[in-house]
């Protein structure tokens, strides 16, 4: 059944998830931009790319996950009309990522047990070493500037956001180019993209600040006014709401991370080709992940109201439109995978692997949208606890469990076994994601039920 005012609240949906996607795709934009830079400068430095940055989005998705909780918080504040405490919890934010970024560097500085699991060639272990040294850098920058994007996207305004960071992809795709190739005299491979990652993602904390101190629209709000120092009973609220969201985030990334770790022990070429279809995958992601952004903030601020009835429209609005577009995109990649493989990288051999995974992320698309955008509603309604046990146990237990079994053994009752390879991850992982979605539907479902009683 179409929910009521279906069409209106798509439309405010979309207008919100407009430039929330126009900033995730220059998010992962600079992802890609390093995969096609290292692919097409060697081999080697995209299998070091392709592993450091698996490792660098599953930290900071995490820590990003954590941060993400002010966007509810902002949006249920804006709902209840509670102008007074949004600067607070954005003061708050701003401290939290402080402290993320202390172990989320740490780690990425030192990844000798992450990069154990993946048994990698020396000159590629290097490589991936250097790629993550500039990161580990980079981190904090990326993590202050998401408390300025929970802030814009809590209170409904997302377009900043957007316009700063495509300056900073605009930005990013030369400067990594010239520093990998070696305009400036020495070319520093994938180094060169750590390099220009970390110059992009302070200078976005820079324009955040600027547009802070400058916008006639934040004059009344002042965000710098009277500075919080860090307060216990925020910052609990923020790890207590936050807390599964980063798990969930980490869960849901590392199962990736740790298939392009697994899978590089099959040989770069391999490693290779799975990463040139993570990164087809993290593109067609980006518009669930803004759907879904746009209603969380919409649920959030409904339900912050106590508006039940608005909050159950938009949360079922999002899950039309998210299937909907997603069938869209999952046909536009099949059409269309020839060429855009081709734009990854002109080897044969890393193309022949990213052609038998196809199949799997062309299906992956759609399942992935119906299961993103009923754990981001459940989140506008504050719940975050369960959803994260459902991805631990369908990421970890069966994508990275029964994928590892079907890649390097096969079926259990396969005599002699016959191994699937990178494929063996993919089914599985499609198989989880499935899974999770209808528990997370399930759960999204109860809690809609639960929320129409209070409904006037």
């Amino acid at each position: 059944m179409t929910p009521p005012g279906a069409r209106g609240i798509a439309a405010d949906i979309v207008a919100l998830a407009g430039p929330m996607l126009v900033s995730q795709l220059a998010s992962i934009g600079t992802n890609v931009a390093d995969t096609l830079i290292a692919g097409h400068h060697a081999t080697a430095d995209l299998a070091a790319v392709a592993v450091g940055g698996g490792l660098f989005l599953s930290v900071a998705f995490a820590l990003v996950g954590i941060l993400q909780s002010a966007s509810p918080i902002i949006a249920h504040h804006v709902g209840a009309g509670r102008t007074s405490d949004i600067v607070p919890a954005f003061q708050q934010s701003v401290w939290l990522a402080l402290f993320l970024a202390l172990p989320g560097a740490l780690l990425l500085a030192f990844p000798d047990p992450l990069l154990a699991l993946a048994k990698l060639d020396s000159a590629v272990e290097a490589k991936a070493r250097a790629y993550l040294l500039a990161l580990a850098f980079a981190l904090p920058g990326a993590l202050l500037f998401r408390a300025f994007q929970a802030l814009m996207n809590g209170i409904g305004q997302p377009r900043p956001v957007m316009l700063i960071m495509l300056g900073c992809l605009a930005l990013h795709v030369p400067l990594a180019w010239a520093l990998t190739t070696g305009v400036f005299g020495t070319a520093f491979g994938a180094l060169g993209c750590g390099l220009s990652t970390f110059a992009v993602n302070w200078l976005s904390v820079v324009c955040a600040l600027a547009y802070l101190r400058r916008s006639p629209r934040f004059c009344a709000l002042r965000p710098f006014a009277g500075w919080q120092a860090p307060r216990a009973r925020a910052q609990r609220e923020m790890l207590h709401l936050g807390g599964p969201m980063g798990v969930s985030n980490f869960v849901e990334i590392t199962s990736f991370a740790l298939i392009a770790l697994f899978v590089a022990r099959l040989g770069a070429d391999v490693v290779a080709g799975h990463r040139v279809i993570a990164n087809l995958n993290g593109v067609c992601f980006m518009l669930p992940l803004a759907l879904g952004s746009g209603t969380l903030v919409r649920v959030g601020q409904a339900a912050g109201g106590h508006d039940w009835g608005r909050a159950r429209s938009t949360a079922l609005t999002g899950l039309l439109l998210a299937g909907t577009l997603a069938s869209v995109v999952g046909f536009a990649l099949w059409s269309f995978h020839g060429t855009l493989l081709a734009l990854f990288s002109p080897d044969p051999a890393v193309i022949a692997v990213a052609l038998t995974l196809i199949p799997y992320v062309v299906l992956f698309v759609w399942i992935d949208a119906v299961h993103t955008l009923a754990s981001f509603a459940l989140r506008g309604y504050k719940v975050t606890l369960l959803p994260m046990v459902v991805h631990a146990v369908c990421f970890w237990g069966i994508g990275l469990g029964l994928g590892r079994q079907l890649a390097f053994h096969g079926l259990p009752w396969q005599t002699p076994p016959q191994p699937m390879g990178a494929s063996g991850f993919w089914f599985a992982t499609l198989l989880s994601t499935a899974l999770a979605g209808i528990a997370i539907g399930a759960l999204l479902h109860r809690v809609l039920r639960r929320k129409s009683v209070a409904a006037p």
